[in-house]
């Protein structure tokens, strides 16, 4: 398998309180459809196969909420592809646990990066810990450091 699109169709962001006690995040990754796509830009042996997804943030108590909404484009094999597309279309939107954190993966890989910008821009607080530097760990640096020569 192989990423060849990514892009967003739809980006949404709203603050409801300006009160920012007690958040908790909740994050969610919904796939709406896969397809098969048709290119002549591509003559491969591969398929294409178009992925729609919904990646949302929600900050409860209702605070505020992200909503991305796009699109991922993948070169697959015949053989795989065929396989993906019975298991949405015959077992009730189902795919192997394989494909799903593969897709899941680009979509969080791409939509926190984007949700992180959005809050930055809108003052909401990020919804997974960045990292940080401290004093305690700028001395836990230098300890280990000096233990290794």
């Amino acid at each position: 398998m192989r990423l060849v699109g990514f892009d967003f169709k739809k980006i949404s962001v709203e603050r409801f309180k300006d009160q920012t006690e007690s958040l908790k995040f909740n994050t969610k990754i919904d796939i709406s459809s896969i397809d098969t796509i048709k290119s002549d830009i591509f003559k491969s042996r591969e398929e294409l196969l178009k992925i729609s997804f919904t990646y949302s943030v929600l900050y409860e108590p209702e605070f505020a909420k992200i909503e991305l909404k796009g699109d991922i484009i993948l070169a697959i094999e015949p053989k795989i592809a065929k396989e993906i597309l019975r298991g949405w279309k015959d077992k009730d939107k189902q795919t192997s646990e394989e494909f799903r954190i593969f897709i899941f993966n680009i979509i969080l890989r791409k939509s926190n990066i984007k949700a992180l910008q959005l809050e930055d821009e809108l003052g909401l607080p990020s919804h997974i810990p960045l990292p940080s530097l401290s004093k305690e760990n700028i001395e836990e640096k230098k300890n280990s450091q000096t233990l290794k020569k």
